[in-house]
């Protein structure tokens, strides 16, 4: 008989590449509101790391890599589609990033959920999703 396998708990971590890793901090860090776990230089890869919380307990990953290559397509490339981050309100988050010269999609709603969402883009175009929520955990 087969061993049960014990359930996933939860995502841990997302790790992004970024390719000027100052801006890139900056945008998490303080247009985003991230707290700094740690940050560290690893001199035999030329390369950054920081780990930042979320405020789920989740963390994302920032690295910066000397000679990363950009991504392919936006938005459909194979790989990671978008990152989604859950927000009481959105209207709050539209204004403070165009206040910040970050262009915003306009907002649309899931057809599925009826939840309302948005788009927008780190430093390196990574697609970010605003997704509105009831409360801090629902979806």
């Amino acid at each position: 008989m087969k061993d049960a396998v014990p359930a996933l708990l939860r995502i841990h971590h997302v790790a992004l590449i970024c390719s000027d890793y100052a801006r890139s901090r900056d945008f998490y860090t303080g247009l985003l509101g991230l707290e700094v776990l740690a940050e560290h230089y690893r001199a035999e890869r030329d390369s950054w790391k920081l780990d930042l919380a979320l405020p789920d307990g989740g963390q994302l990953e920032l690295f910066s890599f000397p000679s990363a290559p950009p991504r392919p397509s936006y938005p459909e490339a194979q790989g990671l589609r978008h990152l989604a981050l859950a927000v009481a309100s959105l209207e709050p988050w539209v204004r403070h990033l165009r206040a910040a010269g970050v262009a915003v999609e306009p907002v649309r709603q899931d057809p599925y959920t009826g939840k309302r969402f948005c788009f927008f883009q780190d430093p390196d175009g990574l697609p970010l999703e605003l997704y509105e929520v009831d409360d801090r955990r629902s979806g």
